[in-house]
């Protein structure tokens, strides 16, 4: 587990799942970090937002990390630094658009004095011996996304990150097709590549090309108008800037994200140029046709603005004739929140627009012809596919093949993979997992109280309470509490049941402590089971007088 003259690979998060991208890189005897990111929830964690990567495997090895490189600002690349960074104790390095969402997510958590930010310009280069690495800036749907040029003794990397091509790209200058082929004349020995697209036929396309598509949708809207996109999509706000001057509509901003994303990227120099905007209640007091809303919550988010409009508990209103566009992706598993929301709007008479519909989107993410033109500049020995489901990964993979690439590797998240020296193969196995962020509190995703939930989720839960005299003897009726156990208008039948189930399971017995508390509960959930055919999570209470 200790990488000696060698460079080794160990993805703990981002190899076999969308997000929560976490990327580690070994050589003589140091590892170095790239990206630190959460996913979201899904059905499967009742009551959970946000899941964290473990990283049980380098917190073992703290000694011999030597850093974290940050390819970019989006959550499933930093996300979970305000809650992991400060114990990892290493440095961050990024760019200045990237360090300021940082900067601004740890001084929520107030750690910001004790997790240190070095700056790094695009382009420049940073020695951490045993590595050396560069930025490299690329297209994306954020400023300064970036690729990671990464040296080490043994074999040079190139690391994609989250990365498309643009031919007009709004903000920002990525590298050239020159740069890029300069790049692969040096030798790159490894292409550590994004696959969220590869499925793709198409390239992902301009952000010129929705400006078009978005001027055209908002141009031909007859009332309110509510744009939702990611908020950290800057060249998105960009465009929505432009387009509500272009169609004599005054912008409006709904969504503290946004806010977030306004404010830092003016502090780095972008959307200088940006409109005035006006606040909620302006908005609704101005003409219908001469509003434009920018908010947050395309994905079904429910604290998000748009579902606070769809359940009408935001200061923004929309009623028929109104519009809503979607002018970004449905993420794979948001389908039913999404869903939720855009049938409630449409019960209002609310016209929606999205990509099937109208060009009001276009991917960050490159699409086969984009990876074979990156394939063709870069020129590697070895291709290993991140970012993706197995199914991307080895789509992938075989497109790598096709185009001439000599090897290619497949791996998942927690194999250790020798990238050099000799031709890249398994090692090993890592230890990774997932954490929950439950509140405030950070536990294990598979942990007693998840499973307890899950249990109390599927199947419902029930309180018993006996007291119990000094012979043994049962005082009073037992008291029982019922929540989401199907009973229903049966309730107090139930509930009468069980209590009787309880006492004679004391009456019956000669038991004390956990033994009389284990036969009251397994009396009480064979009533449940009969009258439900469900087995509740069954809590009992012995009060000895």
């Amino acid at each position: 587990m200790t990488p000696k003259n060698e460079l080794l690979f160990v993805a703990l998060g981002g190899s076999g799942e969308i997000g929560m991208n976490v990327n580690l890189y070994g050589t003589c005897g140091k590892w170095l970090m790239v990206d630190c990111g959460v996913t979201f929830a899904d059905a499967g964690y009742p009551g959970i937002d946000v899941i964290l990567p473990d990283l049980a495997f380098i917190e073992d090895r703290l000694d011999d990390l030597v850093g974290i490189v940050l390819t970019h600002g989006h959550e499933d690349h930093i996300g979970a630094l305000p809650y992991l960074a400060e114990d990892l104790g290493v440095p961050l390095y990024a760019t200045p658009f990237t360090a300021g969402l940082i900067r601004g997510k740890l001084e929520e958590e107030r750690i910001a004095d004790r997790v240190k930010i070095k700056v790094i310009q695009p382009g420049e280069r940073v020695d951490l011996a045993p590595f050396g690495f560069q930025f490299v800036p690329l297209s994306h749907s954020i400023p300064e996304a970036n690729a990671l040029l990464i040296d080490t003794p043994d074999a040079r990397v190139f690391h994609t990150g989250d990365w498309k091509l643009d031919a007009a790209p709004i903000l920002g200058n990525p590298a050239t097709a020159e740069q890029l082929t300069a790049i692969g004349d040096e030798g790159v020995d490894v292409l550590v590549c994004d696959s969220t697209n590869v499925f793709n036929a198409g390239a992902s396309g301009s952000e010129q090309d929705v400006r078009r598509g978005l001027a055209e949708a908002v141009a031909a809207a007859k009332g309110r108008v509510m744009v939702t996109t990611f908020a950290s999509n800057a060249a998105r706000l960009h465009t929505l800037g432009e387009v509500a001057r272009e169609t004599g509509r005054k912008l409006c901003v709904a969504g503290r994200s946004l806010d977030r994303i306004l404010r830092v990227a003016k502090q780095c120099g972008y959307l200088a140029d940006f409109p005035e905007t006006v606040d909620p209640e302006t908005a609704m007091r101005l003409p219908r046709d001469k509003v434009l809303i920018i908010a947050t919550g395309g994905q079904g988010e429910p604290r998000a603005a748009l579902a606070r409009v769809a359940d009408g508990t935001h200061p923004i209103s929309l009623e028929a004739g109104d519009s809503v566009i979607f002018s970004s992706k449905q993420i794979p598993g948001n389908e039913v929140a999404i869903g939720r929301i855009q049938n409630i709007l449409a019960g209002k008479g609310v016209i929606m627009i999205t990509e099937r519909q109208a060009h009001v989107h276009v991917s960050g993410h490159p699409g086969r012809p984009e990876l074979a033109q990156m394939y063709k500049w870069i020129r590697p020995k070895v291709l290993i596919p991140v970012h993706g489901e197995m199914r991307h990964l080895m789509e992938q993979a075989r497109f790598g093949l096709s185009e001439g690439i000599g090897q290619t590797l497949v791996q998942s998240d927690g194999d250790i993979v020798r990238l050099a020296p000799g031709p890249a193969q398994k090692k090993g196995h890592a230890e990774v997992g997932r954490l929950v962020l439950d509140g405030d509190v950070i536990l294990p995703s598979n942990g007693a109280t998840m499973n307890e939930r899950r249990r109390i989720a599927v199947n419902g839960q029930v309180s018993v309470a006996v007291a119990i005299g000094r012979e043994g003897r049962l005082i009073g009726k037992p008291q029982v509490r019922v929540q989401g156990v199907p009973v229903e208008e049966d309730r107090d039948a139930f509930i009468a049941d069980a209590a009787a189930a309880a006492g004679e399971a004391v009456r019956s017995g000669k038991r004390q402590g956990d033994r009389l508390r284990e036969d009251v509960r397994l009396a009480v959930r064979r009533v449940a089971t009969r009258w439900t055919g469900k087995k509740p999570v069954v809590d009992v209470l012995v009060i000895e007088g």
